[in-house]
């Protein structure tokens, strides 16, 4: 059985992006590549909704070739590439995938918990959740997210989006802490015991 792991930047104050939904405004350092680099070779699918992978196709493709840009990113850039990515969207198709056509699949939202359901009964590392808030918020309301990785920013930023919609109760079994060499911030891996409706 494979493992849904979300793993997402939090502010110290518990919020997902910045004031008026920008997530430049989140406490970003270098150990924020580091983790996210950890996860991607630990993974065979990523499973963004459409938002987060609009935004990976607009900046990660390039990057691969860039020779300015950090030997940590080029690397990002090349697993993004390879990596089988299932997105979940009603407004996305095929021919929105541009350079990641070859390997990414679009999913209906009303298929996505069934859809992640087969992925999670297959063969295969790691199913990696970026961004993505609100679809694996419905994914964690229906019990499907195995762990939650959260990256604690060093910062508060007085307000945006939350990073849970609430409504689901849930008891969480600490797995690990980490901390990266010149980075203010902590890797908190939790697994998740059960949910249940509040």
């Amino acid at each position: 059985m494979r493992k849904l792991i979300v793993t997402n930047l939090i502010s110290v104050d518990g919020c997902h992006e910045g004031p008026g939904g920008n997530f430049m405004a989140m406490p970003l350092d270098p150990g924020f590549d580091a983790h996210n680099l950890a996860s991607l070779r630990a993974a065979s699918t990523l499973l963004l909704g459409a938002n987060t992978f609009r935004l990976f196709l607009d900046y990660w493709p390039p990057v691969a070739a860039d020779e300015t840009a950090p030997a940590v990113e080029r690397e990002i850039s090349r697993l993004n590439a390879a990596v089988e990515k299932v997105v979940v969207s009603d407004t996305l198709s095929a021919e929105h995938t541009g350079a990641y056509r070859d390997t990414t699949t679009v999913v209906p939202r009303d298929r996505s918990r069934e859809r992640v359901a087969e992925l999670k009964r297959g063969k295969g590392k790691d199913i990696l959740v970026f961004g993505s808030r609100t679809m694996w918020n419905d994914l964690f309301t229906a019990g499907l997210v195995d762990e939650f990785h959260f990256v604690l920013g060093p910062g508060v930023v007085g307000g945006g989006t939350p990073a849970f919609d609430g409504g689901t109760a849930v008891s969480l079994r600490l797995l690990g802490i980490s901390t990266y060499e010149g980075s203010d911030v902590v890797v908190v891996r939790y697994a998740v015991n059960g949910t249940s409706p509040v």
